[in-house]
């Protein structure tokens, strides 16, 4: 797979600020000339450079990460280059445990940028650094010295990242620490009395329950309902786009169609209140990726096959987890649409994309389609679509370790 570059993700980034390299250039001061050199790699930018046009993007640190990423880089590298080497959390403490006001910004700040390394990283690159920001914060929380306000916000952001580092572990197949991690969100979110993250984190722990096949609509009903109708649009969008999904899941169409109604109208909503960062991720093309996930689960491909396939003609290769995962959804209606050369070509692409990213989820949804294409094993696309996922995916499908959610 190929990795994201600073140049591309500059041309993405002001595209979707609707900025012309012109308008770019009256923002930042740099000519646009410049910046074209940038957008097309025929530069290389300076850090000074870089973190102006993040600020001016408002890329959370992103293109600060790649412009550090040289040519050859391994994923690994790349996480150390968006700042997890940094120090962390409780080396705050070095010079005394009085912590100020200004404490939990930069720690909601490092937060963000280190959720934006899921677009390009599965959790088997993330887990250990996430948990390490979780361990880290409780350790500043147990030791410092600060007011209730900021004691007040330094649990939330402990909430915050038990939800990404709880992800990450369930990304790569450590079950028992994902729900641990999602536990430990909802007691934060609880104790700083936050229902949009405690509503967040009941509907983590149902989507967790949903993959390890165990029904969940109780609990995804629970966080739409802890969220309340007090909750930014894109709060209340994600929650009742995630119940949908459980209900699709239970093959309970008419409620999946009306919590996917609710969670699109949310995302067309406007509202002046900030949304918070962990639902920076969530817009209208979610709303359609989850639509045709659910008309999918529910083995309804004329509804499902239009969705996926226009959303997905536009969705960036470099997102290679979330894209191979979603094609497998688009190549299972297909196959529910009785199409199975179709459903193998897709499934190839997918399988492409999925080659050496570290998390376990492609590998599971790729051997539920084989398992599926079992009865066409004679056609030549099967055997096809066969080897390469030997040969690509090295450990398909979910693991004795994942099963049992060790460690």
């Amino acid at each position: 797979m190929t990795e994201p570059t600073f140049a591309d993700r500059l041309r993405v980034l002001r595209e979707e600020c609707g900025l012309s390299l012109r308008g770019l250039a009256r923002l930042t001061f740099y000519g646009k000339s410049y910046l074209h050199e940038l957008e097309t790699g025929a530069k290389v930018p300076t850090p000074h450079v870089a973190r102006q046009l993040d600020q001016v993007l408002r890329a959370g640190g992103e293109l600060v990460a790649l412009a550090t990423v040289r040519p050859g880089f391994r994923r690994r590298e790349f996480v150390a280059a968006a700042g997890l080497a940094a120090a962390l959390p409780h080396t705050l403490l070095s010079h005394g445990r009085q912590l100020g006001p200004a404490t939990p910004g930069r720690l909601a700040e490092r937060t963000a940028r280190l959720r934006r390394l899921d677009n390009y990283l599965g959790g088997g690159d993330t887990r250990q650094a996430y948990a390490a920001e979780v361990e880290s914060t409780s350790r500043l929380i147990r030791d410092g010295s600060y007011s209730e306000a900021v004691g007040r916000q330094l649990l939330a952001i402990l909430a915050e990242q038990a939800q990404l580092a709880g992800w990450a572990a369930f990304d790569a197949g450590a079950q028992r620490n994902a729900h641990r991690l999602y536990r430990t969100s909802l007691a934060a979110a609880r104790d700083v009395d936050d229902p949009a993250l405690a509503g967040n984190a009941l509907a983590l722990l149902a989507y967790q329950q949903l993959t390890l096949g165990d029904r969940a609509v109780d609990l995804a009903s629970a966080a739409c309902d802890a969220a309340s109708a007090a909750a930014t649009p894109g709060v209340r969008g994600l929650l009742h786009l995630r119940a949908a999904w459980a209900h699709a899941v239970s093959g309970d169409a008419d409620t999946a169609d009306r919590h996917l109604g609710v969670g699109t109208a949310c995302l067309a909503e406007h509202d002046d209140r900030p949304e918070p960062d962990w639902v920076y991720w969530v817009d209208q093309t979610e709303g359609q990726i989850m639509t045709g996930r659910c008309w999918t689960a529910l083995h309804r491909p004329v509804r499902a096959i239009p969705v996926l396939e226009q959303v997905l003609a536009s969705f960036d290769d470099t997102y290679a987890r979330d894209k191979a995962l979603y094609l497998s959804w688009l190549a299972d209606a297909y196959l529910d649409a009785n199409e199975v050369e179709k459903a193998c070509d897709i499934a190839v692409t997918a399988v492409r994309l999925a080659g050496g990213v570290a998390s376990i989820r492609p590998g599971q949804r790729l051997d539920a389609l084989l398992r599926r294409l079992e009865p066409y094993a004679a056609l030549p696309c099967v055997a096809e679509l066969r080897a390469l996922v030997a040969e690509l995916i090295k450990s398909p499908g979910l693991t004795a370790e994942a099963k049992s959610g060790s460690p």
